[in-house]
Order: structure tokens, then sequence, then C-alpha cells
């Protein structure tokens, strides 16, 4: 399965995200919102650059439901950085997997995708996970958790908007809208919170935002050329690289106790993932159907 070419790109996608998130904790005394902005203008240049390129309308079709993928991108990007900059960096990672539960469950109520009933089982699971991260780290407190679990809803707001597009917009086109709402709000808000950067500071919001065009570009080409099911799985490699990171770049180290809520939180994630394909055959062959029994003449 690592000859296949959709996963190689989705492992250096993955290697890319986790490397620009290693970045953004490293300019963690420069305020989110400033970091956000600056990805995003980098963002907005590259995509509109690839639009104009391509002679791709910017505005698309559905405007109402792109303005809302923008917005609660902006939203969810600025709340993970701010979880990013004060807790440890595999924390975070595993808190933003709490997003593929969450779109699962929207998609289910806006959408109208069926969900399981033992999906809502590996829900709670995922989230019994977090806790017991939560217990057992005490460099995780309640109030970065819950912005990092609040990220997480918001980018399942704004993956399922995504889906909701999937069939009238092109993938640029969504791309641009979040740069395009982000730009002008993180540029208002910022203004009073601003802190110039210096020195390598430049170099690491750079890196920042060529990163995650890279990341993006590498992860599109990933979909496009493998099943989705195999790909979107290679995906949760992604809290390896944030444990190496953490403990090479930050010196962070992960608790064993801790180690038990990421194993549940992956197991109950890649589960959910899949439960399409697992559970109708596990449920056939646990509870087969039975047969209504002739009624008997006299």
């Amino acid at each position: 399965m690592l000859h296949s070419k959709g996963v190689q790109w989705m492992l250096l996608a993955t290697l890319c995200f986790t490397v620009m998130n290693a970045f953004v904790k490293a300019v963690a005394h420069l305020p989110a919102l400033e970091v956000v902005m600056f990805r995003s203008w980098i963002s907005l240049l590259l995509t509109w650059g690839l639009l104009w390129r391509k002679q791709i309308p910017y505005w698309g079709n559905n405007k109402r439901v792109l303005l809302l993928r923008g917005a609660f991108g902006v939203i969810a990007l600025s709340l993970f950085f701010t979880t990013l900059q004060h807790i440890p960096l595999a924390g975070a990672a595993l808190l933003q997997y709490l997003a593929p539960i969450f779109t699962t469950i929207l998609a289910f109520w806006w959408l109208g995708e069926r969900v399981y009933r033992v999906q809502w089982l590996l829900f709670a699971l995922c989230f019994a996970g977090v806790v017991v991260v939560k217990y057992t780290d005490a460099r995780i407190d309640w109030f970065y958790l819950g912005l990092g679990v609040l990220s997480a809803f918001f980018s399942a707001l704004a993956y399922t908007c995504i889906r909701k597009l999937k069939n009238s917009e092109h993938p640029l086109v969504i791309v641009f809208y979040f740069p395009l709402i982000s730009v002008p709000i993180t540029t208002l808000l910022v203004l009073p919170l601003w802190v110039w950067p210096s020195g390598w500071d430049w170099l690491h919001l750079l890196a920042i935002g060529l990163l995650t065009q890279v990341a993006q570009t590498l992860m599109t080409k990933a979909y496009q050329a493998e099943a989705a099911a195999h790909v979107s799985a290679v995906n949760y490699v992604g809290i390896v690289y944030a444990l190496l990171l953490g403990w090479i770049f930050f010196g962070e180290y992960i608790a064993w106790g801790a180690l038990i809520g990421v194993a549940l939180v992956l197991i109950g994630v890649l589960l959910n993932l899949s439960v399409a394909s697992w559970y109708p055959p596990l449920k056939k062959r646990l509870w087969p159907a039975t047969k209504p029994k002739p009624k008997q003449t006299a």
C-alpha cells in the first residue's frame, strides 16, 4: 500500500500540515489572529494566481454557502492556532481529529446522511478519549481544551459546507473563499493586538503560508489518485508526526495515560470513517434476519 502514489502524497501532505503547525507554535509570541492573517494573505495571492491562470471564474455559484464556508473556516483556524500556541502540539492535533465526528453528525442533521446506531457509541468513545487525555496531562486546561473542541466543531461546519458545494463549485473556488473572508476580518481585528514580527518570524510566517498551499495541493492529488477510504486513514499518521516534532523541537512529552486517550480517539474516528464497510456485514452476521414462519392451515 505504501507504494501507492495516493498514499505517498497523503503522507507528505500530513507531514507538511504538521510542520506548519510546528511553525505556528514557534511564533507563539505573536497573536494567533496575526498568524492567521499572514497565512490568509499568502493563500489569497497564490489561489488568485491559480484561478487567473486556469481562467476559472472567481465568485462561484452558491455564494451563500461559499461565504459560510469561509466564515466557519476563519473561526476554526483562529481557535486552532490559539489552542496550538498554548497546549502541546500533539494535544492540539488530537482535538482536531474530532472534526470528522462533528462532520458526520452535521451531515446527518443538515444533509440527511445516514448515521448507524453504533456510530453514536463511537462518538462517545472519542470524547471519552479526550477526557482521558485532559486528566492525564496537566498542561492542558479546560479553557484551551474547550477552544480546541470548538475549533474542531467549526472545522466540521466548514467541511459540511464543502460537501454541500461539491457538485456546484470548482475546488479552487472553495479554497479561494477562505482567504477572501479571512483577510479583511483578521486584518481589522488584529490591529489593536498587532506585534511586529522580527528576525526569523518572517521566515516562519512565510513557511506557514507556503506549507499550507503545498499540503492542500498534495492532499488533492492524493484524493484524485486513490480511493478516499484508503488515503483518509493515512491522515491520522499526523498524530505520530506531532508527537515526534513536539518532542524534538519543543521538548514536549506525552504521559503514558494520555496515550490511552489518544488511542481511544483514533480508534473511534477510524472505525467511524469505515463504518459503512464493516458494520452492515457484522450486523447481518450477529443478528441475521429471521423469516416469518408460514401460517399452518388446518
